[in-house]
Formats: structure tokens, C-alpha cells, sequence
């Protein structure tokens, strides 16, 4: 049985164009009707902040506005103070009732993050993910509601930082929704559900697929300093962003686990490396490939690239004893077809939807268990691909490895992590075959 190709999707353009998209899906995301009920404050207004003003924080900020006209963004911070005004503007057109933050809580600065939180009721997470876990506890011990992009952490320290975090929010009854917003795709969901249920008989192998050009700016930035390159451009830097497999292939990989009902693998061996495309900025690989084995038997193959001018392909491909399901289609062929022709949507809206409609009738949601376990299952790959050896489960978990330096050590002052040479080309982050991590 050969499995069929996917259509290929543009994996970044719901989010980084979100005013754009912001109309497709809202009548199906809206019949998840919120109870207008005051919240556990006491008051129907829910106070929003932003930490990270790129586009995917701008994209959670304005989902959450569409989710609940009861929200009301009042804060927001970055290390940029024209990204934190562009976004502003930006977000005031679109909902201008709603968006009522005045110039003192403007915040820029690595604390910038703290004065968020200290004046809202939910704190919104996006930004360079190397930051992410310290931002999640602080909202966290804080006592705010707390949305966080992925990748959630990127390394088995961070992740550490996160489990403690969420076990942490439902001790406290506080809400944490994560992006990865799969789970709140209708036609994935249906999807997943039949595989789990048995349609396409047991699972033999999956196939995931994120290979698309390199996000954000490939050219040096001319005149500002070294670390000013690196904080603005952290999607070509491993120490902020942790590489591509815990920054892209973590939704599939996030997939795939769901339909293997979350148990984990025993162990992945992967490689990756930097291909002929030097001149770009940043110390990332462009290629990662990554197979993980499970205790029954399953094997996951998992790849993402990231060099410009090739074939991309977006794709989660689950190959059965009786068929092959296809969730990013809504679609299973086989012994069994189907395909799914429910109502559509945004998942990126409806996360957001059932995400504040649950803090208003004081169950908040927490997706603490899958955030936790799929992040874990990138780091492993990414870790995999960065020194060139097998790794087990048990290793990664017991770990304390961190992509240097710690979070809370980072500063406007620091000496940079990496530096290019004259030519302007930075070394690889990594040496399989001679980089220790794990």
C-alpha cells in the first residue's frame, strides 16, 4: 500500500499573518459559546499581556481577543521597543476596544517579562523558546492563567522547569494552554481518534514531514552590535531556539505521539548538519532526520529541513495493518475509507476559544501532560542529531543537559555564545560525532 502525498501547506502563515487569516473558521470556533460569567477575579474583564512582540505573540494576543470580547490587552513586553510599538499599533487597528495598553506598561528589557505579569490576569508566552520555561513558572508561581508557544523548552533542563510548572498550575486550579494547537484541529482530532480506535488496525510505522525554507532573516543585520543580532534573530541561533526539530517538527512529532496514546520511545538514533548554505546567518542546522523505535515495534521516521530552494512538504503519514490515515487531510484510506466533513476552523482560534471559556467557568484547562511528553520527544531527536549517538528515553529524562547559557544568566552584557568569522560565517552549533550533550 503507498501512501499518498499530502498537499503542501504553508506551516507559517496562520500565525504570522494573523490579522490576514483572522476571519477564516471564527463561525465555527465561535459555536463554542463562552459563559459570560465572571471569572475566579470577580470582575468579567480579563486582562491579557504579551511577552514577546513577534509575530506569533501578536497572533496569540489577537486570538484571544477574537476568543473572548471580555479580554482586554493591557501589557506588553519585549527586548525591542520598536517591536513592542509596531505590534501595538498594529493590534489597535484590529481591536481597538480592546487593546488599552498606555505608554508605562510598555516593557523592554530581560525583565521586561515580570512586569507583565505582575499586571494581568493571563500571561501570554511567545518568544525566543530558550526563555520559555522560566517565563511559564514566574507567570505561574504568580497565580496568572498562562498560554505558551512551543516549542516549550530546549533542553531536557528546560523541560524540567516546565513539568514542575504545570504541576504547579493544577495544584493552583490556573489554566495553561499550549500551541501546539493540533489538538484543537477538528479534522486531526476525528483523525486521530479513528487511528486510536483501531480503523487502520495496528500501527506499523509513521511518517512526519516538516521541510520548508529557513524562517525569519537569513542576512546579517548591519549596524547593531553581536548580541543584538543574536537576541533579534533567534530562530538562527540553537541557544535561543534550540534548533529545528524542537522549533517545527515538534507539531508532528506532537502527532504522532497522540496517535500512539502517548507512550514514549525506547530510544532515536538521528543526523543532521549544515549543508553548502553557509552564508546564512546563524550557527543552525538546515537538516535534521531523526528515527525513533518503540517498545512494540513502531518506528517513527521524522524530518525537517529548512534550505532554501527545495522540495517542502508538510505531512504526518500513519501506515497501518488495514490502511493509512492522513490527519492533516482529515482522511484515511485502506480497508476502511474515510474522510473527514465536519466543520472546519482555526485551531489556532478554537485553542483559544476553549481556552478562556474554560478559565471563566473555573475549570481551566491544563495540557501540561502532552506539552511535557512531546517536547520531551523533539529534545531527544534534536539532542540525537547534535552528537550523532543513540539515545535512550531513560537518559533523556534523568538529564540536566543545557543548550548554554542558563536562562536566568543571560544579560544585554554577556559575552555572545557564538560569533562569526570574517567572513561573517558562524561555526555549527554542534559536531555529531564530537559534541557531548545528554
Amino acid at each position: 500500500m503507498t501512501p499518498q502525498r499530502e498537499s503542501l501547506l504553508q506551516p507559517p502563515t496562520p500565525r504570522r499573518e494573523f490579522l490576514k487569516a483572522s476571519a477564516v473558521g471564527i463561525g465555527a470556533a465561535t459555536s463554542l459559546s463562552l459563559t459570560r460569567s465572571a471569572h475566579a477575579a470577580g470582575s468579567d474583564t480579563l486582562k491579557i499581556g504579551m511577552v514577546g512582540c513577534g509575530g506569533r505573540c501578536a497572533g496569540a494576543a489577537h486570538e484571544a481577543m477574537t476568543a473572548d470580547p471580555g479580554t482586554r490587552l493591557v501589557a506588553m513586553a519585549d527586548l525591542f521597543s520598536d517591536r513592542v510599538q509596531n505590534k501595538r499599533q498594529l493590534l489597535a487597528d484590529a481591536k481597538p476596544q480592546q487593546v488599552i495598553v498606555d505608554d508605562e506598561h510598555c516593557f523592554v528589557g530581560l525583565d521586561g517579562y515580570q512586569r507583565v505579569i505582575d499586571s494581568v490576569d493571563v500571561v501570554l508566552i511567545a518568544c525566543a523558546a530558550k526563555f520559555h520555561p522560566m517565563y511559564l513558572r514566574a507567570a505561574i508561581e504568580a497565580g496568572k492563567h498562562v498560554f505558551v508557544e512551543k516549542p516549550h523548552a530546549i533542553d531536557p533542563a528546560g523541560i524540567k522547569v516546565v513539568s514542575q510548572a504545570c504541576q504547579l498550575a493544577k495544584t493552583k486550579n490556573l489554566g495553561l494552554m499550549s500551541g501546539l494547537q493540533s489538538r484543537y484541529d477538528s479534522a486531526m482530532t476525528e483523525t486521530i481518534e479513528r487511528v486510536r480506535d483501531g480503523q487502520i488496525g495496528d500501527i506499523v510505522s509513521i511518517e512526519e514531514n516538516f521541510i520548508r525554507g529557513p524562517y525569519g532573516n537569513t542576512a546579517r543585520p548591519q549596524g547593531v552590535r553581536e548580541l543584538e543580532v543574536q537576541y533579534g534573530n533567534q530562530y538562527r541561533f540553537s541557544w535561543l531556539c534550540g534548533d529545528d526539530v524542537t522549533q517545527s517538527l515538534v507539531h508532528n512529532l506532537d502527532r504522532a505521539t497522540w496517535a500512539l496514546h502517548g507512550v514514549p520511545p525506547v530510544d532515536c538514533h538521528g543526523f543532521g548538519g549544515r549543508s553548502g548554505v553557509q552564508h546564512l546567518l546563524g550557527d543552525v542546522f538546515d537538516h535534521h532526520a531523526v528515527v525513533y523505535r518503540y517498545a512494540n515495534g513502531v518506528r517513527l521516521y521524522a524530518f525537517c529541513r529548512t534550505t532554501p530552494g527545495c522540495y517542502n512538504e508538510n505531512s504526518s503519514i500513519i501506515m497501518g495493518s488495514k490502511g493509512i490515515a492522513y490527519p492533516l487531510r482529515g482522511r484515511i484510506t485502506g480497508q476502511t475509507e474515510w474522510k473527514y466533513s465536519g466543520p472546519g476552523g482555526s485551531p489556532y482560534l478554537a485553542e483559544h476559544v476553549a481556552f478562556f471559556k474554560s478559565i471563566r467557568e473555573g475549570v481551566p484547562l491544563n495540557c501540561g501532560d502532552y506539552m511535557v511528553q512531546s517536547t520531551l520527544v523533539a529534545i531527544m531527536g534534536q539532542l540525537s542529531c547534535y552528537s550523532g549517538r543513540d539515545i535512550r528515553w531513560d537518559e533523556v529524562t534523568a538529564s540536566d543537559f543545557c543548550l548554554a547559557p542558563q536562562p536566568e544568566d543571560c544579560t544585554w552584557d554577556m559575552h555572545p555564545p557564538t560569533a562569526p568569522d570574517d567572513r561573517g560565517v558562524y561555526p555549527v552549533c554542534a559536531s555529531p560525532g564530537i559534541t557531548t550533550n545528554v
